[in-house]
């Protein structure tokens, strides 16, 4: 069994966290899979235990360090370019009472990002009739249970003007208790929040 000190776990937790966020911002790669790969890659055949994992926060945050050393000269627009996006597919789904959450909220959406919406409904069959009446093919699949959270009830995954979005379907009382369902830390924000964060051009 491998036993680690104190400071090698927060140094270890450190190092795989950098290691993913450069997984995460060059390549794509989910913040699970990037968090176990980078630590592979640094243990080598050492056993991985889920206290050396650093969590998604750290790991976000290097990736925003990442992307202000080293796509400077390209994440901004491309965030940039993601919210509008974002702001454009939700006026279009505003009787679905739409949030945007993810990257493309909270500032690191970059060459890999997908889109990410909540929306808010009494029948989700009316966002895919809505989607087919819109010329819009889209693919759907359950959401896994989640401990601890609500979930949505549908995924609904498609292409539009160009990127991958994915549409999680909730109840419409779900709106009102988003610490309960989705963490007391959960971001996300209605059109209204994102034009002010694309009006202020604030990508932090």
């Amino acid at each position: 069994m491998t036993i680690y000190r104190f400071n090698d776990i927060a140094n270890l937790r450190q190092e795989i966290a950098i290691a993913a966020a450069r997984m995460i911002a060059e390549e794509g790669t989910s913040y699970d899979v990037a968090k176990r790969k980078a630590a592979r890659m640094i243990l080598g055949n050492s056993r991985i235990t889920g206290e050396i994992l650093p969590d998604n926060a750290t790991v976000e945050n290097e990736v925003r360090l990442y992307n202000e050393l080293f796509l400077s000269d390209t994440q901004p627009a491309r965030l940039l370019h993601l919210r509008h996006l974002s702001l454009r597919l939700m006026k279009k789904l505003i009787i679905f009472n739409p949030y945007v959450t993810g990257a493309v909220l909270k500032g690191t959406g970059g060459e890999h990002s997908d889109i990410h919406l909540q929306l808010f409904t009494d029948n989700v069959k009316d966002v895919e009739i809505f989607l087919l009446n819109n010329g819009i093919d889209f693919d759907v699949s359950e959401s896994p249970q989640s401990r601890g959270k609500h979930p949505a009830r549908e995924i609904i995954h498609f292409v539009w003007q160009g990127e991958i979005v994915h549409l999680a379907v909730y109840e419409p009382d779900d709106i009102r208790r988003p610490n309960k369902f989705f963490g007391p830390h959960y971001e996300r924000a209605d059109p209204d929040e994102l034009q002010r964060l694309i009006n202020s051009r604030d990508i932090k």
